[in-house]
């Protein structure tokens, strides 16, 4: 008689149901306002990536796309980041992200205004191309 197979401890923690509810976990401990942003975003992503695949890693909630880190969310007490958006995506955006903060790799949202669906589609968007393009960040 064979023994069943279990998958290794960190399969098991990377599966989608595992990463939904790591999400939902995540969301939940968000103060209310960010928690609408983030949900909203995270449809955004979803919408304008549909091939993408939910991830959670260094305690955030991302997307992977063609195996590649693609964008991840982040809620803070005065803003909403988003990651890795590196400068060439920034310059190109330049006039839609004006007074918002950044720093390397990381553009943060006011609370008090946060983006657009349409600019976070843009942005996701512009992010796949770099990922198909091989591109660094």
């Amino acid at each position: 008689m064979k023994k069943a197979v279990r998958p290794t401890a960190r399969k098991a923690a990377n599966t989608q149901e595992t990463v939904r509810a790591r999400v939902r976990g995540y969301l939940a401990a968000q103060p209310p306002s960010s928690r609408r942003v983030l949900k909203r975003i995270r449809d955004d992503i979803k919408a304008a990536a549909p091939e993408a695949v939910e991830v959670f890693s260094y305690g955030l909630p991302g997307f992977r796309y063609l195996g590649k880190p693609l964008i991840w969310t982040a809620g803070w007490r005065e803003h909403i980041s988003l990651y890795p958006l590196g400068e060439a995506i920034v310059r190109a955006h330049a006039a839609a992200l004006d007074g918002c903060g950044f720093s390397k790799g990381t553009v943060r949202f006011p609370l008090d205004a946060p983006p657009s669906s349409a600019l976070v589609k843009r942005l996701v968007k512009a992010r796949m191309a770099q990922v198909r393009a091989g591109e660094p960040v």
